[in-house]
């Protein structure tokens, strides 16, 4: 990340260093993007191809998983001071009301709406899963859990102590 700051204009590099929790979290949310994307489809369109929803929990899981690995060790690094398996268990619990947040959208989409076969085209269907559970819930899930990980998960001034005790030794 330093090394791409040194190539930023000044004044792009001021605002990247205030807000570079925000841009770790964003760079961590594109990485779980891919990952959450990737096992959806694929076990969409293979096992689980008649429970989509159910599909798509299981690939939100997976990416939180990894997303807490990354959170942990790079975005939030510098923040917390509990106990591993405390703050595993709150991220754990945010991210599980977190998944219900990103199923919301998909669920009207499919079962409010009834955007899905029969009642519309194959391509309909899928462009509407994509936009409701990819996008739309993502997204919402996302400002959710960046509010409540800074909030519960990882607060500074947990951080901040463990700076404070790091530096008098």
């Amino acid at each position: 990340m330093e090394s791409v700051l040194s190539h930023t204009p000044e004044s792009v590099r001021s605002v990247l260093i205030k807000h570079r929790e925000l841009l770790k979290f964003g760079i961590v949310g594109g990485t779980t993007f891919v990952v959450d994307n990737g096992v959806w489809y694929l076990l969409k369109l293979s096992v689980l191809e008649d429970k989509p929803t159910t599909a798509k929990a299981i690939a939100i899981i997976v990416a939180t998983i990894v997303s807490y690995v990354l959170n942990r060790e790079w975005s939030f690094r510098t923040r917390g001071g509990r106990e591993r398996h405390h703050e595993a268990a709150l991220f754990f619990v945010i991210s599980g009301l977190a998944v219900v947040v990103n199923l919301i959208p998909l669920l009207v989409s499919r079962y409010g709406l009834h955007l899905e076969v029969p009642n519309v085209s194959r391509l309909v269907q899928e462009t509407a899963d994509f936009l409701s559970g990819s996008i739309i819930g993502m997204l919402l899930a996302m400002v959710f859990r960046f509010w409540a990980f800074k909030k519960w998960v990882f607060p500074d001034e947990l951080g901040q102590r463990r700076r404070d005790l790091t530096l008098r030794r």
